[in-house]
């Protein structure tokens, strides 16, 4: 082959085209220029192909009925993950109460406190399954469901929300167990095991999920409180609980209060009017940290109700809500602790922190930033004040689960009817609908939303509060609420479960492993036996007897948050 070649220097147009004719003589050059030409004609076909089929894919018309298909086969799966992710979330609080109640008690019933959170949350799975869920969350009519028992003809998605019913079921069981949990932790170091399992099948399958029915259930009659040919049709709007302030803490936390009621106040509880004070927590490094896992869980809690992970900034303004919330009240209520007790007293601050994610949990979707920084800050004020209230009531709540959840939970409930901004209306499992915005007192809404939460407050409130007092009066009856007071003096670990939480330390009298006696007035002694010996190792303090121990009645008050020794 020959060529015209000038090395160095760009080839002319003309001198182009002179090298073209020399080459399509040559039959070599003919070949490759054949295949080249085919090559790329083949490429351009390709790719040709490529954009068509995209296209149609992607870009072509698609018709409404395939749109929603093809919406709900990417919406609900993601849903349901962030639902289920939500429920993880909210049964890890489990921990945080578990270790809250177990910080706040005395080293001598923290087995049992254990115990208690435990044996609950098991009996709540099943009374969830078989019945509570039914009762609460399918159709029936304004007082209770009655379908869906033990889950069965349920559908495969629950209700509008195309989250997987199951995956839906999990969160709400979740719910359920953190009800139950709320109400032991008033009753605290004189319960019997036996009572507290009566009373929390009560709790989990009857009055939390028929209550709960009324403000959450398909056709509860305050959820549809307000709306033509339903209850206060006059009124124009209905009761709203976002996730939980009435619903979940203040059923909880009244449930407690009669409780604490009945059973009465522990042994040598001394209240400040008589000259005494609170039995001091036997650690408050637990219960600290228990406080903390808490509030990490109500962000299962609060966004997740949203049930939607689609309203993206529905699921940001509630978390951003819910820790403005608690940060302001655990400061409010450090800082008027500090003013009545002059002392910047730990917990006072965790259950003022915890009562501000209580109250933002009803009002959570709905308020601003700057209104959950204020009511936060007055539920800090509310719990500290509450906790004061029962104390010169003679109540003995060991861990402020009342003022917590009860009246925190009233508070959070009747604060959206102050503080909803009237920019927000509800979630959606697409997207918010803001149609038909709250607006509260505060906003310039007046006081229709005020009334209705006021009303469905109110309402929850007293018959939880008539019901639970039934309740535990007639478990009182069965002999099984409380504990014996031997039993108590002794110390629940030992006397209903047989093992100490710290078997390594004799921690106290109380505590001494093998068997006690009861002194009354220091003369006659009372053996005292636990169903087998719990092994002590280790240096023991020099007024521990392991191998028997006198307990001599005085003022459990005295407790120290080492010893607890009763002298």
């Amino acid at each position: 082959m020959t060529e015209i070649a000038r090395p160095g220097k760009k080839l002319t147009l003309a001198e182009k085209l002179s090298r073209l004719r020399i080459r399509l003589r040559d039959p070599e050059w003919r070949r490759y220029g054949k295949l080249l030409f085919a090559g790329k004609a083949v490429g351009v076909g390709l790719v040709l192909l490529v954009i068509v089929v995209i296209s149609g894919m992607f870009f072509g018309h698609v018709y409404a009925a395939d749109s929603e298909v093809k919406t709900a086969s990417v919406v609900n799966p993601i849903n349901t993950v962030w639902t289920l992710l939500a429920a993880f979330l909210v049964f890890g609080m489990q921990v945080g109460f578990t270790m809250l109640e177990a910080g706040f008690c005395r080293s001598r019933e923290t087995v049992n406190v254990l115990m208690e959170c435990i044996a609950d949350t098991c009996l709540c799975g099943i009374l969830f399954y078989a019945f509570g869920f039914s009762f609460m969350f399918s159709h029936g009519n304004g007082f209770i469901g009655y379908h869906w028992f033990f889950l069965q003809g349920a559908p495969a998605t629950y209700e509008s929300t195309g989250v997987a019913f199951l995956a839906f079921w999990l969160f709400q069981f979740a719910f359920a167990d953190t009800c139950s949990t709320i109400t032991s932790g008033a009753m605290i170091g004189r319960t019997g095991f036996l009572g507290d399992l009566l009373y929390s099948v009560a709790v989990s399958g009857f009055i939390y999920p028929i209550l709960g029915h009324w403000a959450w259930g398909p056709d509860g009659f305050l959820a549809l409180m307000g709306t033509d040919g339903h209850f206060l049709s006059s009124l124009g709007v209905g009761f709203h609980d976002f996730a939980g302030s009435t619903v979940v803490h203040t059923i909880g936390g009244f449930i407690a209060l009669a409780g604490a009621i009945v059973l009465g106040p522990r042994l040598g509880r001394r209240f400040k009017r008589d000259g005494g004070g609170p039995m001091m927590p036997h650690d408050l490094t637990i219960a600290a940290t228990g406080g903390l896992i808490l509030w990490f869980g109500w962000y299962g809690f609060n966004p997740g109700s949203t049930l939607s992970a689609m309203d993206f900034e529905g699921i940001g303004r509630v978390a951003a809500n819910t820790t403005l919330a608690a940060c302001a009240a655990g400061l409010t209520a450090m800082i008027y602790a500090h003013i009545l007790t002059n002392r910047w007293d730990m917990g006072f601050t965790v259950n003022g922190f915890l009562a501000g994610l209580v109250a933002i949990t009803c009002p959570c979707y709905w308020v601003s930033p700057a209104g959950s920084l204020l009511l936060g800050g007055v539920a800090g004020v509310i719990v500290v004040a509450g906790i004061e209230l029962l104390e010169w009531l003679r109540i003995d709540d060991p861990i402020g689960a009342v003022p917590v959840h009860g009246i925190a939970g009233i508070w959070g409930t009747l604060s959206l009817g102050l503080f909803a901004c009237g920019k927000y209306g509800s979630t959606g499992p697409i997207s918010p609908d803001n149609s038909v915005p709250l607006k509260g007192l505060f906003y310039g809404g007046g006081t229709q939303v005020l009334a209705a939460q006021a009303i469905g407050s109110l309402t929850i409130t007293l018959c939880t509060f008539a019901v639970a007092m039934a309740v535990m009066h007639l478990v009182n009856a069965t002999g099984l609420l409380r504990v014996s007071e031997e039993g108590e003096l002794y110390g629940l670990d030992l006397y209903e479960h047989g093992m100490s939480a710290y078997p390594e330390y004799v921690i106290s009298d109380v505590g001494s492993p093998v068997g006690a006696g009861v002194s009354e007035g220091g003369t006659e002694e009372r053996p005292v036996s636990i169903p087998w010996p719990v092994q002590v190792s280790g240096p023991s303090r020099s007024d521990a007897q392991p191998q028997g121990a006198t307990i001599r009645r005085g003022n459990p008050s005295q407790d120290t948050a080492m010893g607890e020794s009763i002298a």
